[in-house]
């Protein structure tokens, strides 16, 4: 129980025909006050919502008796995208030609379409689709790729480290002024 007291006296007249007059000592009590703020407290507590986490639903690949047979793909339903600098995309289907011939780009909004067009053309357990951001990629890209993924419903898709002859040539690209449309 807690209270609050005050203590009489103090600033009288003193002298002949002043009555002295007796302070009584006010006592509050805030049982009730505490009560009420533990009462608010359980309140708020049960009726806010509880957020719920979000989280991306993982497709991990099955276990196989050789390593080297687990990530294996078929070319023909291999797609790889690469993202470049300024929303840029560069993409190939299967295995990137050694003159380059089926290497092509195209701007991110652009990229929903390459993705479609594949996942018509390839059957659902051949198709894979391989992400390769560049170093001038953003975040968002990388972040924007992925939700392709989930609105197309890609369920093999992988991201990877981009390799020196795909880093030249989208520099090449790019120098001549190809980068995107």
């Amino acid at each position: 129980m807690a209270d609050i007291g005050e203590g009489g006296g103090g600033g009288h007249k003193k002298g002949p025909g002043v009555k002295k007059s007796k302070k009584q000592s006010t006592r509050v009590d805030l049982t009730a006050m505490v009560d009420l703020g533990f009462l608010l407290i359980t309140f708020f507590i049960f009726t806010t919502t509880m957020s719920t986490p979000t989280a991306m639903n993982l497709f991990l690949p099955k276990d196989t008796e050789k390593p080297e047979e687990q990530n294996k793909a078929k070319a023909s339903g291999a797609l790889t995208i690469m993202l470049g600098k300024d929303r840029n995309v560069f993409y190939y289907e299967g295995i990137l030609a050694d003159d380059g011939s089926n290497f092509k780009s195209d701007n991110f909004s652009g990229i929903r379409d390459v993705i479609l067009n594949k996942k018509k053309s390839t059957d659902d357990k051949d198709l894979v689709i391989v992400i390769k951001p560049t170093k001038e990629a953003k975040f968002r890209d990388v972040v924007d790729a992925l939700d392709e993924m989930t609105i197309n419903e890609v369920k093999r898709y992988a991201l990877v480290d981009i390799s020196e002859p795909e880093q030249q040539l989208i520099d090449l690209t790019v120098a001549a002024g190809g980068g995107g449309k």
